[in-house]
Parts: C-alpha cells; sequence; structure tokens
C-alpha cells in the first residue's frame, strides 16, 4: 500500500533516508523530516510504501521549474526513491513511482523527471525499467568561495 506519510513515519522514514543518504546522517535527516511536516503548502510530498504493517520504502518528491531535458517549467521530481533491500524486487518501488507520477498530474504536472549517479548502474537500470528516457548526462562541478578574496586559492594553469 502506497499512501502519504504521517508523522508517525518519521522515525522509519529517517532510517531509510539515511539508508539512501548515509552522507547526511540520521540527525540532519531527522531535521529534514522536521521541516517537512512544518512546510504545508509547500509543493512537496513524501509517499511510503507499507508491507506487513511497516513502511519499507518512500518517494520523495516536488515540483521543479526546470529539470534537464524536460520541455515544460512545471516538472514532477523524484527527489529521493528508496525500498528496504529485503522488499526489492516486488514492485513496491513501480508502485512508489507510479503513486509519485499520479501525485505530479494532481499538481499540473506533465512531464516526470528523475536523477542518479553516473556510478548507480541499478538505479539507472530501475529508472529504465518504469518507462525513464535518459535525457542527458552531466558533470557537476563545485568552488568554495571564501569570505575573504584573498584567502581563495589562485587559479591553478
Amino acid at each position: 500500500m502506497v499512501r502519504p506519510v504521517t508523522r508517525a513515519d518519521a522515525a522509519t522514514w529517517c532510517v531509510l533516508r539515511t539508508a539512501l543518504w548515509p552522507e547526511g546522517g540520521a540527525e540532519e535527516h531527522a531535521m529534514e523530516i522536521e521541516r517537512f511536516f512544518w512546510s504545508p503548502g509547500d509543493p512537496i510530498a513524501c509517499l511510503v510504501a507499507e508491507a506487513e504493517g511497516g513502511v519499507v520504502g518512500f518517494a520523495e518528491l516536488t515540483i521543479r521549474s526546470y529539470a534537464e531535458g524536460c520541455e515544460t517549467d512545471r516538472v514532477g521530481y523524484l527527489e529521493g526513491w528508496y525500498v528496504a533491500p529485503a522488499w526489492r524486487r516486488r514492485g513496491i518501488g513501480r508502485a512508489l513511482v507510479a503513486a509519485g507520477e499520479q501525485w505530479a498530474r494532481e499538481h499540473g504536472c506533465r512531464e516526470f523527471a528523475s536523477d542518479t549517479p553516473l556510478d548507480n548502474t541499478a538505479s539507472q537500470s530501475a529508472h529504465r525499467a518504469l518507462g525513464f528516457t535518459e535525457a542527458e548526462r552531466i558533470v557537476c562541478y563545485r568552488k568554495s568561495l571564501s569570505s575573504d578574496p584573498a584567502r581563495a586559492s589562485p587559479p591553478r594553469p
């Protein structure tokens, strides 16, 4: 069964979120989950999948004004998608994505998008199996901007 997340799901959602994004740490995820419940009206959603009385997966959704490869300026976006390993390959991930697509339609979106790291071939295969087509591949860069320009590293030749 797929349904909207409730406060009662917060602890399990945090565990699943930490499994998907371990670099964030449980405390950071707990704070983001709390912010989610204090942001009513924002175009965001979290859907959870229940099996045998417990939450075994989630899909976090937003509406973006831009997504790579999309033509519209209101795109439903699958920000995070996770099913506990013991529950994979049973249609739970597919059900979460289908419910996410329906949520996006209900919010006026005509396109649905997602992303995954270049090295996550399992996620790429799962996306293709659910009808996503690859839009493009990108390499992202970052640069720290020091508050003191004199301390910033000079460009390398």
